[in-house]
């Protein structure tokens, strides 16, 4: 049965694949895994069909059969267990894959989205100007921590992983604020995953999306 992954109809990252759908149609399309979508609107993201599957009322959510899950990483899990391509058969790799996974979304991306949080609603605020320097200097501190850990290695921990696809993506949310990029390694690093083949096919199918909803 083919699976089937909710996003959003008009993504309000404007096309940029930050919306946490891109990370399961990456995994899907690492792993040449045929999906469907479903679209869902803001409202029907609060109706009850849809709290039925997502209890907080977000995207993305995973139908299969019987089974329907949410959390971009659960999804991303559940998937790479399932099929072969994104976690390693050594049982010590594939435990570290998955710790890798975890560290991208409970330490790397708190942060992270702390600081968009705090550029959304909080920039008139007449704490702002302090706030967002304190706020910066812990990502800093974590990506310093995660440049020093890849050096120069291409991947996190041998091959591509899971690991690093949510690496990545949590990574990606640093947009254009610079911080990235003082780090050279990891803007090559997030430039080299971007290359990828599978990440092309999923951008492309999740910018098609915006394309429509805005009429281009």
């Amino acid at each position: 049965m083919t699976p089937t992954l909710t996003a959003f109809k008009a993504s309000p990252d404007r096309g940029r694949g930050l919306a946490r759908d891109m990370r399961v149609r990456w995994a899907f399309e690492e792993l040449a895994q045929p999906y469907d979508v479903r679209l869902v609107t803001f409202a029907e993201m609060k109706e009850p069909a849809h709290l039925a599957l997502h209890p907080f009322g977000q995207i993305p959510t995973y139908e299969a059969g019987e089974l329907a899950i949410f959390e971009s990483g659960a999804i991303i899990l559940h998937i790479a267990q399932r099929h072969a391509g994104l976690l390693p058969e050594d049982a010590d790799a594939r435990a570290r894959a998955i710790t890798w996974m975890f560290a991208a979304l409970s330490t790397m991306e708190t942060p992270i989205v702390e600081r968009e949080v705090a550029m959304f609603t909080e920039h008139d605020k007449s704490w702002f100007g302090e706030r967002l320097p304190a706020v910066e200097d812990r990502i800093r501190v974590r990506l310093s921590q995660l440049s020093k850990r890849l050096d120069d290695a291409d991947w996190l921990d041998g091959d591509f992983s899971g690991g690093d696809l949510m690496m990545v993506s949590v990574l990606q949310r640093l947009g254009s604020s610079g911080l990235v990029g003082e780090h050279p390694n990891l803007a090559a690093y997030v430039a080299r995953a971007e290359a990828r083949p599978a990440y092309r096919r999923a951008f492309e199918a999740q910018y098609a999306v915006f394309l429509a909803a805005s009429g281009g």
